[in-house]
């Protein structure tokens, strides 16, 4: 009897320990699995600088005030073996919240009273398409509508850059314009007693890989 326990003992022992072997083994399987996924291109966008910043204008005289948003996600695409395949095909999203003016008081309205407004506009997303060596165009969602945003470009080194006008009244966006400039009207006012908040938004992104 004795000897029948001991002999169950050791069974149960032995399968124990190879239970654990493969689940160890699994592990490292996995960790291998994970560290072949890493990206191979020589060039990506998640890991680049990317600088995305743009200008709005204020009053008849269209005095620019100037602002950035700090996060840029890449959905899809954003790699390739040169600067261009990289660029050429990416999906991003730009969160609406990472707007930055360098004045909290600015921020806060342009985010409420503008971007608020609109529909489903909590993000900024599209994809940025590569037509030749100097034009491209980005399929822009913003207040529930897709428009085609087309823009120049230019690669020096290991940086692209990118400058586009974006005319918000093509989003259907003047609801939101018009209750920015509501909530701004002294601030937008010029010499001329005039207050005005231009619809056109001058973007220039800069991508350093």
């Amino acid at each position: 009897m004795k000897k029948t326990l001991i002999l169950s003992f050791l069974i149960v022992l032995v399968s124990s320990f190879s239970a654990c072997k493969s689940e160890v083994k699994k592990d490292s399987e996995n960790k291998v699995s994970k560290e072949v996924k890493k990206s191979q291109a020589a060039f990506s966008l998640k890991s680049a600088t990317n600088d995305i910043k743009f200008l709005a204008y204020k009053t008849t005289e269209k005095v620019a005030v100037g602002g950035q948003f700090k996060k840029i996600d890449i959905v899809s695409g954003g790699e390739g073996n040169s600067i261009k395949d990289a660029i050429n095909n990416t999906v991003f999203s730009i969160p609406v919240s990472s707007l930055f003016t360098k004045d909290t008081s600015r921020d806060y309205k342009i985010k409420k009273f503008f971007f608020g407004v609109m529909d489903n506009t909590k993000l900024l997303s599209g994809n940025l398409i590569i037509e030749n060596d100097s034009i491209g165009y980005s399929n822009i969602k913003m207040n529930g509508i897709t428009e085609k945003l087309p823009f120049t470009y230019s690669i020096v080194g290991n940086v692209f850059s990118m400058k586009a006008t974006l005319d918000i009244n093509k989003w259907n966006a003047n609801k939101a314009l018009l209750s920015l400039n509501k909530v701004c009207y002294d601030l937008h006012k010029g010499a001329d007693g005039v207050s005005k908040t231009w619809s056109d938004v001058a973007i220039n992104i800069v991508s350093t890989f």
